[in-house]
């Protein structure tokens, strides 16, 4: 009797914990939703400016992710299959980004790629800047972001059998052939959740890109500029246009995955 009571008492405070959680994680968007009301979402999504962040930011994320996986699976497997030493160094290294204040790697950036930095003078001649531009867009949701890609894809290439690569091998596949044909499609479903939570931060960043780049602005510095210059009311309707867009996005990525999942 005393442990069934326990088992309900604990169900009852796991409940509960978990409902507190759902709720602050939704009350504070669906608040903002609310208050910006179906009108001022529909003014704000036929705003240009708006617009244009939002593609802006959207094309960029997509960008920084593809950048990452090209570059992060080779890493990822590194760190998952060959053991060297400094790897521990190696990935304190790599998640260094996560742990750092983003305005606090928006203003290493533009040390290290401004335009009195070597990378600067290199970019300058062929018209590129890290500043004030696209490309510095780019580049600040790749360092904040890349990360989050590199120790998910670290995880799922580390949980598929290094076995199976052995016997690829043993059949007359080099190892690229092997990674290539076993290691990945298994540990597919694992890469690409990394790489949609990458694509989600990246969308999201703030703090290192209005130190790189504050024009042209993405969504989020967009809405930070009209909360400083009009107010909270007056950004309401950007701010609940850009979660309906998030949530649109997030959504076709489930729908999309959900055949490969079952």
């Amino acid at each position: 009797m005393t442990a069934s009571l326990s088992r309900v008492l604990l169900t009852a405070v796991a409940t509960l914990l978990g409902s507190l959680l759902v709720l602050s994680l939704v009350l504070p968007t669906g608040t903002l939703v609310a208050g910006a009301g179906l009108p001022g979402i529909a003014g704000a999504f036929a705003d240009r400016e708006v617009l244009q962040a939002i593609g802006l930011t959207l094309l960029c994320a997509t960008l920084a992710t593809v950048l990452a996986v090209l570059g992060g699976i080779p890493v990822a497997y590194l760190l998952a299959r060959v053991p060297f030493r400094g790897r521990a160094l190696v990935e304190a290294l790599l998640e260094l980004p996560l742990v750092i204040p983003h305005p606090v790697i928006g203003m290493a950036l533009l040390l290290a790629m401004g335009r009195e930095s070597a990378v600067g003078a290199l970019l300058a001649p062929v018209g590129l800047s890290v500043v004030n531009s696209p490309l510095g867009i780019v580049v600040a949701m790749l360092v904040v972001s890349a990360p989050l890609f590199i120790l998910g894809a670290r995880e799922s290439i580390a949980r598929v059998d290094a076995r199976l690569e052995a016997v690829a091998r043993t059949l007359g596949d080099d190892r690229v052939m092997a990674i290539r044909r076993v290691t990945l499609p298994l540990a597919r479903n694992g890469i690409v959740n990394a790489g949609t939570t990458m694509w989600a931060r990246a969308t999201s960043e703030f703090g290192a890109i209005v130190i790189v780049t504050y024009h042209p602005r993405v969504a989020s510095v967009l809405a930070y500029d009209r909360y400083v210059t009009f107010g909270l009311r007056s950004v309401l309707p950007v701010a609940a246009a850009l979660v309906c867009v998030a949530l649109g996005v997030l959504l076709m990525i489930r729908m999309a995955r959900r055949p490969e999942r079952a």
